[in-house]
């Protein structure tokens, strides 16, 4: 039964560190990457404090990496840049710490709390290795990481749009602006912000209804400005042109309301007139009456005559 196990087998078995580490690294040159991950586990005890251990924490590290465990990598490459702060392959490790979290940061329709701390790892490499070859790429990673946090909140913005919810989508998109103001999406964000703007003054209630018109024909023109002679700017054209339209239209309404509200106040100025005038006169019966009922009062009854027969 012996002859029948595997070297993996033998070694995993084994308590002889030298032949677990001689097959944990036969593994990792073969690219058997699990293997080794198994066997460098089982020597991390038994390498602790001797010349072996930053190897089987680095090969171990790297193992997790190309097996795609980027969270277990990372942070054994980490703790590789910690423990062993004066291996040469410090900065390496750190640099490879950072490259797990951006490997590791989700699709941007899922939660980006990974994609932010992977801007934030590959934030500090630069920071603390400015000048490292390794430091040329991690702008544009950062740029990747960064677009994909702009895209999800334009994504999150535009689902209030889908839904007609015209108020929330006009704020969601200001604050995607406001959070990535050098952002690639401006011009589809402008768009989708216009087209709100315009939604909610079509669609306004009359108290509001004249400032959204302005709010919105004053974006129109921004857009008209900002990107002449695309799409998006003839889109602005043709909603100014509907809006002016429902400004002129929205005029002559709130003329008309004027009208009918001045002959409402009439009306009711000419009831309370009336009404005022009635409560007098019955005022003035009231009174009169109550000072002959108390004439009547203040008269003496007439005097007893009293005949002697």
């Amino acid at each position: 039964m012996a002859g029948c196990k595997t070297q993996q087998q033998i070694a995993m078995q084994s308590a002889d560190k030298d032949l677990i580490l001689k097959v944990a690294n036969e593994k990792f040159e073969k690219k058997k990457w699990q293997d080794a991950i198994a066997l460098y586990e089982r020597l991390s005890n038994l390498v602790a404090g001797t010349d072996d251990a930053p190897n089987v924490v680095f090969n171990s590290a790297y193992a997790n990496y190309y097996d795609k465990n980027y969270k277990l990598a990372g942070y054994q490459f980490k703790n590789f840049a910690v423990t062993f702060p004066q291996d040469p392959r410090k900065e390496e490790a750190a640099y490879m710490s950072a490259l797990c979290y951006y490997e590791g940061s989700l699709d941007y329709n899922l939660d980006q709390t990974s994609t932010e701390s992977a801007i934030n790892e590959l934030q500090d490499f630069l920071n603390n290795y400015p000048n490292s070859e390794r430091a040329k790429n991690i702008g544009q990673l950062i740029d990747e990481l960064s677009y994909k946090l702009e895209f999800k909140a334009y994504e999150n913005a535009r689902q209030y749009y889908k839904m007609a919810e015209y108020k929330a989508a006009n704020v969601a998109f200001d604050n995607v602006l406001d959070d990535f103001p050098g952002t690639k999406l401006r011009p589809k964000i402008y768009d989708y912000i216009m087209k709100s703007r315009y939604e909610l003054a079509v669609h306004s209630v009359f108290d509001l209804k004249r400032d959204r018109i302005d709010n919105a024909i004053a974006f129109a023109k921004q857009v008209e400005t900002e990107l002449p002679g695309t799409d998006y700017a003839k889109t602005a054209t043709g909603l100014k042109t509907k809006l002016v339209k429902e400004k002129e239209d929205f005029s002559k309404l709130e003329k008309e309301m004027e009208v009918k509200k001045a002959e409402f106040e009439k009306k009711q100025k000419e009831l309370q007139s009336k009404e005022a005038a009635k409560n007098q006169e019955s005022a003035e019966k009231e009174a009169k009456k109550a000072l002959q009922d108390s004439a009547k009062l203040s008269t003496p009854p007439p005097a007893a005559v009293f005949k002697i027969k």
